[in-house]
């Protein structure tokens, strides 16, 4: 939607309209030390055993839980819920000393019971953990007393494994008597009890996440939050988004690009921009028809103008992508660019009309995929642009039976990389997990046509306090933000 169409909107969404939707008074003043923070969807599920959901990952281990270690803004990992580790000489044990401060929001403690439980539930292939296979090479869990736990591995391992950073700590005792296969149907899921600064309050499905302030979180984690309440209202309507950050009906708003020069011209408004590890692109399904051919894929590939998309789509906040790891990664593999060559598609499809369905998320106008779909058709791509929401989206593309020929896909990354195998397991290829070798096949065998990498823009009013968003995500400094009075 142009801004020229946008702004006759806005009358639409009066003050009180707005308010019923959110749920709030009139305005920030009336929130006082309240933050509401818009998502364009429901957090899909607050289990960080089951969730794909970059943002509700985020709320899992920044507010509601903890996870073992955490990173500082220079990435480096450091002491958060485990407050130090040892390694052994050859590398294969990994030893946790833990917080013995640390207790659940329905008082008790936070032990190494918990942390192994969730370890060997995360291992547990009926779990269907998302990044499993990170914790593939562990051989061997134990808690020997209640502050320490040994993680063995089968081999040397070089570095901290990212998985400790982004894994949040379940409660064995709430949850240990459910069937792994069968954690989604958990009442933990409902009512989740956590332990980190902030406690759950109430879910409004589609609607709201509200979460308050636990006055009991322990000094040595970083105390209690400066906040009293960090709402998640729901608002898939990028309109309504965007009317509500005007109005100070919200705090918080991922917007469009687009939108990014008239937010800041709004003097209670500033706008965050900052890198992303998101890389945007179309999925093949290798298992079908027409993409099990390696020549349409690299059709697909060699059609798209991704400079095109940066500059005309999203105003010059993202990076063209030539493979799954960004250049501003150490494990980032120079490989020679994939051109926009449309004479080489069309050679490659031999004259051939290609019509295939590509499955994405949302309910408006779909404009990348748009674009998309026109610069395919110029060279012999017949695309059915199908919108989906986003339970529905994942079920066909991520579920079992993969029922999908191609998707847009932004797939949140990780510092480890174990991403990239995931990704090219959606498409129904395996690549290695070497990086530099990962990224080769990737190049070679094309399971995925890379868009670009994304760079998060987020209008916030200037009321909040401590905002600091970078690679880690939006919420990494959550717990420190406050609002002027």
């Amino acid at each position: 939607m142009t801004q020229r169409l946008l702004w006759p909107l806005w009358p639409l969404w009066t003050a009180s309209a707005l308010a019923v939707l959110f749920g709030c008074g009139a305005g920030a003043e009336r929130r006082g030390r309240t933050v509401l923070y818009a998502s364009g969807a429901d957090l899909q599920s607050i289990n960080p055993l089951l969730t794909l959901h970059p943002f509700a990952r985020q709320v899992q281990r920044y507010l509601l839980l903890t996870t073992l270690a955490r990173y500082d803004d220079a990435l480096v990992p450091r002491p958060y819920l485990a407050r130090a580790w040892t390694w052994s000489p050859d590398r294969k044990t990994l030893t946790f000393r833990l917080s013995t401060t640390a207790r659940w929001h329905d008082g008790t403690l936070t032990t190494a019971r918990d942390v192994a439980w969730t370890l060997e539930a995360a291992r547990d292939p009926a779990t269907g953990y998302p990044r499993q296979t990170d914790l593939a090479s562990v051989v061997g869990i134990s808690a020997p007393d209640d502050s320490t736990v040994i993680v063995r591995f089968a081999s040397a391992l070089p570095g901290f494994p990212d998985v400790f950073t982004d894994l949040a700590i379940l409660p064995a005792h709430l949850l240990d008597t459910a069937p792994r296969a069968g954690l989604r149907r958990a009442a933990w899921n409902e009512r989740p009890v956590g332990n980190g600064p902030f406690r759950f309050v109430a879910h409004e499905p589609n609607r709201r996440w509200v979460f308050a302030a636990n006055p009991d979180f322990p000094a040595e984690l970083g105390g209690p939050p400066q906040l009293e309440r960090f709402i998640v209202v729901v608002v898939d309507e990028p309109t309504t988004k965007l009317a509500a950050l005007t109005s100070g009906e919200i705090d918080f708003a991922g917007i469009n690009p687009a939108h990014a020069a008239f937010v800041r011209t709004n003097p209670a408004l500033a706008v965050v921009d900052y890198p992303l590890l998101l890389a945007y692109g179309i999925v093949f399904n290798t298992r079908r028809p027409p993409f099990d051919d390696p020549a349409v894929r690299r059709a697909v590939a060699l059609a798209i103008d991704r400079r095109q998309i940066v500059e005309g789509y999203l105003f010059g906040f993202a990076t063209p992508a030539d493979g799954p790891v960004p250049p501003t990664l150490p494990q980032y593999l120079p490989l020679p660019p994939v051109p926009f060559a449309p004479d080489s598609a069309r050679g490659l499809l031999g004259g051939r009309r290609v019509a295939f369905e590509l499955l994405t998320v949302g309910s408006g106008e779909a404009a990348l995929e748009q674009m998309i779909q026109t610069q395919l058709a110029g060279v012999g791509f017949d695309v059915t642009i199908r919108q989906l929401e986003l339970t529905a989206y994942l079920d066909r593309v991520y579920g079992p039976r993969h029922e999908f020929q191609a998707a847009v896909v932004g797939t949140p990354g990780d510092l480890g990389l174990g991403y990239v195998g995931a990704l090219s397991r959606l498409a129904g290829l395996d690549v290695p997990t070497d990086p530099a070798a990962a990224q080769r096949a990737f190049a070679e065998r094309v399971p995925v046509a890379f868009l670009y990498h994304a760079r998060g823009v987020q209008g916030m009013n200037r009321r909040v306090n401590g905002v600091v968003m970078d690679i880690r995500g939006e919420l990494p400094t959550v717990a420190s933000w406050d609002v002027t009075p």
